[in-house]
């Protein structure tokens, strides 16, 4: 297991009081939680615009680790930094990335969302399954997510990476997508919807959408300018 990798999604809300703080002290602040978000170590962190898009969060941060310690450290070096200690972590999922026990030839679409370039939107929100989905034949759940991969595929301009969660957080995979096409990964989720694996979901929220953008746009979005 020492070649395990860690994601997690960090999502921050600013207390609006920072924006009440003298210019001067605003960019001061945000440069210091920039450089925290961005130093360069073990974890890789992207960063996603969420302001005015889920109440109570402005921040995404999306962190790939092989460490749950190197995970941990970031986010403390993150929440004491400048702006970062005018924030609070209004959710946190961890997940650890595993081969899938569905898909024995992984495509393009079902690689790590750290790799090359990123899409302008990140998608990201917790997913458990019911008792009686554990409870069927392997034989039966293949066929199930054989349907499921297929609905997939068809939307190729769509990435995905299912991380396991089972044991280390509350849900049992941390899920994501990365896209430059909201709409079409909208139509994907609505055809997912009519097929049979919709049957066993019992929770996949809150979902969380953010934009790309460099940590220092963000900042300035913020008021940092």
């Amino acid at each position: 297991m020492s070649e395990s990798r860690y994601v997690h999604a960090l999502a921050l809300g600013l207390d609006p009081a920072w924006r009440r703080l003298i210019r001067d002290e605003r960019c001061r602040t945000a440069d210091e939680f920039a450089a925290a978000a961005t130093a360069r170590s073990e974890v890789t962190t992207f960063a996603y615009s969420m302001i005015g898009l889920k109440a109570g969060v402005d921040v995404l941060l999306w962190s790939l680790s092989p460490s749950l310690e190197a995970l941990e450290e970031r986010s403390a070096a993150v929440l004491r930094a400048g702006m970062g200690a005018w924030m609070t972590s209004r959710h946190s999922f961890v997940g650890i990335i595993r081969p899938s026990q569905y898909v024995k030839r992984p495509t393009s679409q079902e690689q790590s969302l750290f790799e090359g370039e990123r899409s302008k939107y990140l998608v990201v929100y917790p997913f458990t399954k019911s008792t009686d989905w554990y409870l069927l034949t392997r034989e039966d759940r293949q066929n199930v997510m054989n349907e499921h991969m297929k609905v997939g595929h068809r939307y190729k301009q769509v990435r995905q990476l299912l991380a396991y969660s089972f044991g280390v957080d509350d849900m049992d995979f941390l899920v994501a997508y990365e896209t430059d096409d909201l709409p079409a990964f909208g139509e994907l989720v609505r055809d997912l919807r009519g097929t049979e694996s919709r049957r066993s979901t019992v929770r996949d929220t809150p979902i969380l959408t953010g934009i790309h953008r460099p940590i220092e746009e963000i900042t300035r979005l913020l008021g940092a300018e």
